[in-house]
């Protein structure tokens, strides 16, 4: 069974960094993108950060310059490095990630979420 498992959250005060990682594990043939989602108390869920599969990326309007995606595949890791954070970043952040698996079929998985607060 493919799971995907994040690590990296927690407090961090206004100006600070955080490294948030989604690591893959279980039987499959390959992944393919690797997104970064959050949600906000009372908001819908966003997209924050995108890397294919062979490293393109894309950021929202809102977190560039800022953040950068980064995946090390022999892992099967994607990494979000948070930089100069703003109490408007405060949000459960999700990974994401398109798997081929063993019999060659593409499915979508995600993590159960990590927590991120910037407060002061």
């Amino acid at each position: 069974q493919v799971q995907l498992v994040e690590s990296g959250g927690g407090l961090v005060q206004p100006g600070g960094s955080l490294r948030l990682s989604c690591a893959a594990s279980g039987s499959f043939f390959s992944i393919n993108h690797m997104n970064w989602y959050r949600q906000a108390p009372g908001k819908g869920r966003e997209l924050v950060a995108a890397i294919s599969s062979s490293g393109s990326t894309n950021y929202a309007d809102s977190v560039k310059g800022r953040f950068t995606i980064s995946r090390d595949n022999a892992k099967n890791t994607a990494y979000l490095q948070m930089d100069s954070l703003k109490p408007e970043d405060t949000a459960v952040y999700y990974c994401n990630a398109g798997i081929t698996g063993i019999r060659f079929r593409v499915d979508d998985y995600w993590g159960q979420g990590t927590q991120v607060t910037v407060s002061s």
